[in-house]
């Protein structure tokens, strides 16, 4: 995965990594490890939705959401990290990344909305991962070419494949079943 060229903060621990509608798979990858860094229950809080305080009432018991004058500390802390987590992301990205993501209310629709607009559906991954698999099987050294200058050189594609390699060892698996 290429850096971008043009980076326009420096590598800092105190501020997330920034997102410019460019080099999504780069950023996703530095703002993963920031979180984690961070604390690592604010990934949870991305990956697992927000937390909801619930009591259980009635006989079966049943669970069912608390009244706000019903949370006690240890709620209100979990609840805490969805919006920590949501603020590290929107710090994180530019005004029109932003305007896409104003109308999310967690952490988890966030990361989500940006995946989907950056990397596509799991049908889009797939077509990338075919129109990558066929340009990597054309991939030939050319006559006049020495074997360091192919190896340095890459084949002519504007697609980074990064954010494609889980779908590539699922279907690796499943194809071998």
């Amino acid at each position: 995965m290429a850096a971008p060229s043009n980076i326009e903060e420096g590598q800092s621990t105190y501020r997330p990594p920034r997102f410019n509608g460019q080099y999504y798979g780069w950023w996703k990858t530095r703002m993963h490890d920031f979180i984690m860094v961070e604390d690592s229950q604010l990934w949870n809080a991305i990956c697992d939705g927000p937390f909801v305080p619930t009591k259980n009432l009635g006989d079966p018991p049943v669970a069912i959401p608390k009244m706000r004058k019903e949370f006690n500390d240890s709620d209100r802390k979990a609840i805490e990290k969805n919006f920590h987590a949501k603020k590290i992301l929107v710090c994180g990205i530019g005004f029109d990344e932003y305007n896409r993501i104003s109308a999310c209310h967690s952490a988890k629709e966030i990361w989500q909305y940006l995946q989907i607009a950056h990397e596509g559906t799991t049908q889009v991954k797939q077509f990338k991962l075919d129109m990558l698999t066929t340009e990597y099987e054309l991939f030939r050294m050319q006559d006049n070419e020495f074997f360091q200058e192919m190896h340095t050189s890459s084949p002519p594609s504007s697609m980074s494949f990064t954010p494609l390699v889980k779908l590539f060892q699922e279907t690796s698996w499943l194809e071998r079943s």
